[in-house]
């Protein structure tokens, strides 16, 4: 019997174009004798590892959660015991909302090797890929990355704080939490700023809604917006030169109420 040493590698698959994934990340899926991918991880990602490598979809997706993340966890570990060198793909950058850190340490809590490749992150490739910038010189000076949705299933405490300053503010995994999103910065009298909601990001699904917060729920409603998506609050969705249209489009819809 073949002795097998078990590795894991850590894969961030970024943020659903698969042409965003990184050299280093196709050199670790081509070399895969295990995969353990996410739902939001691009499934044309897997044909960079090799066809007798076995494939495991272990996504979570909300209301529909096939795995907890510790029955991850335990899987990513008992195929890597199993298979040798097991290859954890995982959305977006894997340390970015990703629980990555959770699955790194319980790997090595077993003494089983494991690297690290990071991904691109949606929380700034999404914005990017549509000529939002959140940060901009004279604009935007720093930005808020924020989990709409904690641990414990709350709308996390830092939006308020966000909503404060007069940084970028991009939530991922807020939809279900927009009206308290809305409340919070409306509470600061910034009703009319700027507001993107970009579901499916840089795949051929993205759809886009724009407004200000106090009119992007309804946007919302008109275009059907859910998950999975990205929010951008603040002042440099109006300078992207590729949404010019769509805010010339709101805001002529506003002056004529």
């Amino acid at each position: 019997m073949l002795n097998i040493k078990p590795k894991i590698t850590l894969v961030g698959a970024g943020p659903g174009d698969p042409d965003l994934l990184t050299l280093k990340a196709v050199k670790a899926l081509a070399e895969a004798n295990v995969v353990l991918y996410d739902a939001l991880a691009n499934e044309e990602i897997l044909d960079y590892a090799p066809k007798n490598a076995v494939k495991i979809f272990v996504g979570k997706r909300i209301g529909n959660h096939t795995y907890t993340q510790d029955q991850i966890n335990q899987l990513i570990v008992d195929n890597a015991l199993t298979y040798g060198n097991a290859v954890r793909l995982k959305g977006g950058d894997p340390f970015i909302f990703g629980r990555g850190s959770e699955e790194i340490d319980f790997a090595e809590s077993f003494g089983i090797e494991t690297v690290v490749i990071p991904g691109i992150s949606s929380v700034v490739a999404v914005p990017a890929s549509l000529g939002i910038s959140i940060t901009k010189r004279g604009v935007s000076e720093s930005f808020w990355a924020i989990t709409g949705t904690t641990s414990s299933r709350e709308l996390s405490a830092d939006v308020a704080l966000a909503a404060q300053s007069s940084a970028t503010v991009v939530i991922l995994m807020g939809m279900h939490k927009l009206p308290q999103i809305i409340n919070l910065f409306q509470k600061e009298n910034k009703g009319d700023l700027p507001v993107a909601i970009i579901q499916n990001g840089t795949t051929a699904e993205e759809k886009v809604g724009v407004g200000t917060v106090d009119s992007i729920e309804e946007v919302v409603k008109q275009q059907k917006l859910s998950s999975p998506a990205i929010i951008v609050l603040g002042e440099v969705v109006k300078e992207s030169h590729k949404l010019k249209g769509f805010y010339e489009e709101f805001l002529s819809k506003e002056i004529a109420r």
